[in-house]
């Protein structure tokens, strides 16, 4: 089933404001749920299946029968994606952000891909891709160096490079929000519940 994927399928869903109130273990508990029922309808309208939700000893994702996952979980939304490849999935709430953040996450070069344009929507456009390549690749924040930006498309795709493993990234802006999702050779369908 899986080598005829053509399309994937992130689903978001906006997080209740019953939930939003909730605190601490009890809000990433739920959070957590919320987004596992994402990546479950993302199961579903991708015609792929995952039994179990394996993770290794840091707590990566592990593919299931050759479908791989990915999950994100914010305050306001969450979110979850299912591919017959590796997968990252990232998403954000735009907020203000200080200059040591933006200089930690992008060098010089990489803000010269956006015409210097040092801007919050940029930043999140930047953090979300390398933090769904970062997932897709297994790694954790310690990867960061290692993860570049070497290409901005358009408005909406990147090319991003882990050591030298090329990776596409599209994003999907709603509200204040942004979603990224390595793409490979996939057509992306965003799913806003």
């Amino acid at each position: 089933m899986t080598g005829t994927v053509t399309t994937l399928h992130p689903v978001i869903v906006p997080v209740s404001g019953r939930d939003r109130a909730l605190r601490g273990r009890e809000k990433v508990a739920r959070l957590s749920q919320l987004a596992r029922s994402a990546l479950r309808r993302s199961c579903r309208i991708s015609g792929l299946r995952l039994d179990c939700l394996p993770k290794d000893e840091d707590g990566v994702p592990l593919p299931v029968a050759g479908v791989y996952w990915s999950l994100s979980h914010k305050s306001e939304v969450v979110g979850g994606v299912a591919a017959p490849a590796p997968v990252g999935f990232d998403l954000e709430t735009l907020r203000p952000i200080n200059a040591g953040l933006m200089d930690r996450v992008a060098d010089a070069n990489e803000w010269r891909l956006v015409d210097g344009e040092r801007s919050e929507k940029n930043f999140f456009r930047f953090w979300t891709a390398k933090e769904a390549v970062l997932k897709a690749e297994g790694k954790g924040f310690a990867g960061l160096p290692r993860c570049r930006i070497v290409r901005v498309v358009d408005a909406v795709r990147m090319v991003l490079a882990f050591d030298a493993r090329r990776w596409p990234v599209d994003h999907f802006w709603f509200d204040d929000h942004v979603a990224a999702i390595t793409s490979h050779r996939f057509t992306v369908d965003w799913r806003v519940a």
